[in-house]
């Protein structure tokens, strides 16, 4: 490794590649462009990857094999949770339950095993770190952001799936990254628009958010990513992406986590709106954070120019000491290493004893299915689906599909289907009434959280009370419907299975 003794100065190709070995940008397109190639070359230290540049499995890997052309050691990043938050399945939906189903299943054995395939699959797409698993403890019903990306809101349950997944992840040389720490549940407000406050104690914490982290840390996990948070409890002057009392007092030495630490999006405006992005940065980086996630439509090469020459700056004006830099450099090479020895060994290329996951995946989102019978449900045959759509958090890919009105179809032909944003009552009424002397289905994604949706629901059931209704996202307290399926997700399989939930009740 290159010696930094030396690196501090104004033009320092030392301090050039310290500076650019703690970046993870990502880019647009789904070509490597040239301005990217050029840093790559000079000793980029990482790529994040997001749906954008990825759109089938032979240009995915294409794509990774013409990153690491230009930098063997580049540690290639993607955020695929597996569940709602898909990249690789973003435009068909994941073929896999989700964390909330997961943990909803109830076995972590089938965790780890669902997460094992997750990880090959991403070690022959040529990923290397995988910005997952969400471990946050969906502790507030008003959570905006976590929802089905959380195994659920016990934080024991949330402990034992959350180390099953990593297990799994990480025996396929794939290596994880829980976020986000020290907790991302117990907010109202989501980090991609404002910072969130969490009003817990430090005792409140060490019992809830905090036990997953440790069960993680216990199972080795390679990485952590910190959550854009304000966490009085350690630090009520700064969010946790920029707290030393968060990265090191807490994590590096309570913790006792060695490994990478990684932030969220640094252009998030939790942290970007008050302290720049550069300014961003550099205070990362002497709080303790190793390896900056630049994400969103900011990876432009000014940008990614600009990071650089606001780390360099730190450095020569003495703000971020050039020992803090070296170590932030070395941890994302020792991550390198270990993913180097992964492909080397075999573990990392997807080859060798790839488990066939798909029976745990099927038997998990089976048992993730809760189903509520109220009363009669409406008679057999074809129905008429009405879907209820609700705003997604940012984290969730628009593109990614989701409803019952395309499974019910193929299972059930003759099925219709409307989807309705906000409608007013004569549009409810509208949409309702092609399904008249037929079975009709209403679905809904975390309805609790949207007084449009429960209102619409309750006008629907007005009209309809023999409808079946089907709830994709996180169920509330409610069970409304003659009959009630509570999925624990919208991915592809968990929608799949609760067609098929469906078309066995209404088949003669």
């Amino acid at each position: 490794m290159t010696s930094w003794a030396s690196a501090r100065n104004a033009g320092s190709p030392v301090l050039a590649e310290l500076a650019d070995a703690v970046l993870q940008p990502g880019f647009k397109g789904t070509t490597l462009p040239d301005w990217l190639r050029k840093r790559l070359a000079a000793g980029l230290g990482g790529i994040a990857l997001y749906s954008r540049n990825l759109v089938e499995k032979g240009q995915i890997e294409a794509l990774t094999a013409s990153i690491r052309a230009e930098n063997p050691d580049v540690i290639i990043a993607l955020d695929e949770e597996g569940g709602d938050v898909t990249r690789l399945e973003a435009f068909t939906g994941s073929s896999r339950p989700g964390n909330l189903a997961l943990g909803a299943a109830g076995d972590p054995a089938l965790t780890e095993t669902v997460a094992r395939g997750l990880g090959h699959d991403l070690a022959r797409a040529g990923i290397t770190l995988n910005y997952a698993p969400v471990v946050d403890v969906d502790s507030d019903m008003d959570n905006p952001v976590v929802g089905t990306r959380a195994f659920g809101s016990d934080p024991a349950l949330v402990a034992r799936h959350a180390a099953a997944w990593v297990t799994g992840l990480q025996a396929a040389g794939v290596a994880g990254c829980a976020k986000h720490f020290p907790g991302h549940g117990a907010t109202d407000v989501d980090s991609h628009d404002a910072l969130p406050t969490v009003s817990l104690s430090a005792a409140e914490l060490a019992a809830t958010a905090l036990l997953p982290y440790r069960s993680v840390i216990d199972a080795g996990v390679r990485a952590i990513m910190t959550g854009h948070l304000l966490v009085p409890a350690y630090d009520a002057g700064f969010p946790a992406t920029v707290s030393r009392p968060i990265m090191i007092d807490l994590l590096r030495r309570e913790l006792g986590f060695d490994g990478l630490i990684v932030t969220d999006g640094i252009e998030m405006p939790a942290v970007s709106a008050e302290y720049g992005l550069g300014g961003t940065a550099v205070r990362a980086l002497v709080a303790g954070a190793d390896a900056l996630c630049v994400g969103g439509e900011n990876a432009t090469p000014g940008v990614v120019g600009l990071l650089r020459n606001s780390i360099m700056a730190a450095v020569n004006d003495g703000t971020l000491p050039e020992a803090r830099l070296a170590e932030a450099a070395a941890r994302v090479r020792a991550l390198s290493r270990w993913a180097s020895a992964a492909r080397d060994t075999g573990t990392g290329t997807g080859t060798g004893s790839d488990p066939d996951w798909r029976p745990a995946a099927l038997d998990a989102a089976r048992r993730a299915l809760h189903i509520t019978v109220n009363g009669p449900h409406a008679a057999s045959g074809p129905p008429h689906v009405v879907e209820l759509d609700a705003p997604t958090n940012l984290a969730v890919d628009p593109v990614t599909p989701w409803g019952l009105g395309a499974p019910l179809a193929r299972l059930l032909p003759g099925t219709t289907v409307v989807r309705l944003a906000a409608p007013s009552t004569a549009e409810l009424q509208e949409a309702v009434h092609p399904g008249a002397g037929r079975p009709l289905v209403v679905v809904l994604r975390t309805a609790y959280r949207h007084r449009h949706l429960t209102t619409s629901a309750d006008r629907i059931l007005a009209l309809r009370p023999d409808a079946i209704v089907a709830e994709l996202g996180v169920p509330g307290d409610d069970r409304p419907g003659a009959v009630h399926l509570a999925t624990h997700g919208g991915t592809a399989l968990c929608c799949q299975v609760a067609a098929e939930a469906v078309a066995g009740l209404l088949k003669p």
